[in-house]
């Protein structure tokens, strides 16, 4: 397939220097003059995306070269490519899986989707000084793809004079700036910035970053940016539906962080997504499968424990069978306690703050056994980023990072997958097509017993 999905790169100097708040005021301006426009983020954060989707009105996506791949990724991004299309970065432009490697990084999508990158560079406290670090950036790699510059928490009255710097020392065009605003701020915690649904008057604040955007980043500049692109060709995908299964997908407060890709591949296949509350409602819905996904339970465990008619219907649930695919929050939520509240108990121990990243990264996850996802030596990606852990973890898997780094690690049956490591499953379709089929079997057993 052929696209022209007008496109750019918004990357950054380093994580903090302000892509996502410089991200989501083009996106909320853009889609205020009308257009329609797609968003992605580099990497497998879950949090970024949430901002976007609120402010395009439409699920945003993961552009990840770890997970999928340079010829899967460009897949996705045109399988989800609208008019325009802006991918946010991830910490700085060439940081990639290792702390000598660009693998993976901002740098290596844009060469992968042949898209100009526009750095965003915080320009307080330095004058001529900003045009060594812009130049830095240009000369580590040859086709290096930036395009442009935004100045991020500059006063108005010294862009003027960094615009000049940077375009007469780098030759690279200053596309505009925000200025310093706590107005603009987005609150942060242990694993980033808040979800998008817990900031108060967060659409006042991207109509503020729009405003905002509108009077000094030229839009307009982007824009013809954008749609100076050529047009990007990959390979169209496509998937055998298997048959129909309805899976209970948890979605609230608790339970929110799930790959886009994930669900679209289990849909594709066959399956039902049936949203449920593990905070709010009293029991499963009835179903063929479950998916507990990542999120924040340990915040609003009191509440998770004392919903105890919900704790025994997935005690019981999976104790008889239910296929099950439990990620990181969604495994805490089924072992004994978070902290001093009583859980599901499928596991044994507790989760506790660590105060600390445990297992950080990226991983290849390989299988000991075989088990409902995996053969025997079969392989997924995946990634690890929590700050409580469990005193057991299992040990179905072998996890080893790009550094070398490994460790064991899930629990894995013939009906279950639980752990902390989030999956990212079209980087094994086949582990995605044998949890529906075992969803589909779950199924056919459940009719043949109410004859």
């Amino acid at each position: 397939m052929q696209k022209s999905a007008a496109r750019m790169l918004i990357a950054g100097t380093g994580s903090g220097c302000g892509k996502t708040t410089v991200t989501c005021a083009i996106l909320q301006a853009l889609v205020n003059r009308g257009h329609r426009v797609a968003s992605f983020k580099c990497g497998p954060d879950y949090i970024d995306p949430m901002f976007h989707t609120e402010i395009i009105g439409a699920q945003s996506a993961n552009i990840d070269l770890f997970f999928a791949g340079e010829a899967l990724a460009r897949s996705l991004f045109l399988q989800h490519a609208a008019e325009l299309n802006v991918i946010e970065g991830v910490m700085g432009y060439y940081d990639g899986t290792t702390l000598a490697s660009d693998d993976a990084s901002s740098y290596r999508v844009a060469q992968a989707l042949s898209a100009p990158a526009v750095l965003v560079v915080g320009g307080y406290g330095m004058a001529l000084s900003v045009a060594a670090v812009v130049k830095g950036f240009l000369q580590l790699r040859g086709a290096n793809r930036i395009s442009g510059v935004i100045f991020n928490r500059i006063h108005a009255s010294i862009y003027p004079a960094l615009k000049d710097t940077i375009e007469r020392e780098c030759g690279v065009h200053a596309y505009g700036y925000l200025p310093e605003n706590a107005a603009f701020s987005l609150e942060s915690r242990h694993l980033g910035l808040v979800t998008a649904q817990e900031v108060d008057g967060l659409h006042q604040k991207m109509e503020q970053l729009a405003m905002q955007a509108e009077k000094t980043i030229d839009l307009d500049g982007l824009l013809s940016l954008m749609r100076a692109q050529e047009p990007l060709c990959a390979q169209e995908l496509s998937v055998r539906p298997l048959g129909s299964a309805r899976i209970a997908l948890a979605q609230d407060r608790a339970f929110c962080f799930y790959y886009r890709d994930n669900l679209e591949l289990l849909t594709a296949l066959g399956a039902t997504l049936v949203p449920f509350s593990p905070l709010c409602d009293r029991e499963l819905p009835p179903c063929d499968g479950l998916l507990l996904g990542g999120g924040y339970p340990e915040l609003t465990a009191q509440m998770l424990s004392e919903n105890t008619s919900m704790r025994e219907s997935v005690r019981t649930a999976i104790a008889d069978g239910l296929p099950t695919l439990a990620e990181c929050g969604g495994f805490m939520y089924l072992c004994q306690r978070i902290g001093s509240f009583p859980m599901v108990g499928v596991f044994p121990g507790e989760c506790c703050d660590t105060r600390g990243l445990s297992r950080f990264g990226y991983a290849t996850l390989t299988a000991q056994a075989p088990c409902m996802l995996l053969d025997a030596g079969e392989s997924i990606r995946g990634h690890e980023f929590h700050y409580w852990d469990a005193d057991c973890t299992g040990d179905a898997l072998i996890a080893v990072q790009p550094s070398g780094r490994q460790w064991t690690c899930a629990y894995c049956t013939d009906t279950l997958y639980a752990g902390y490591p989030h999956l990212y499953l079209p980087s094994n379709p086949r582990a995605a097509q044998r949890f529906l089929q075992k969803c589909l079997a779950r199924k056919v057993a459940r009719a043949e017993n109410l004859r």
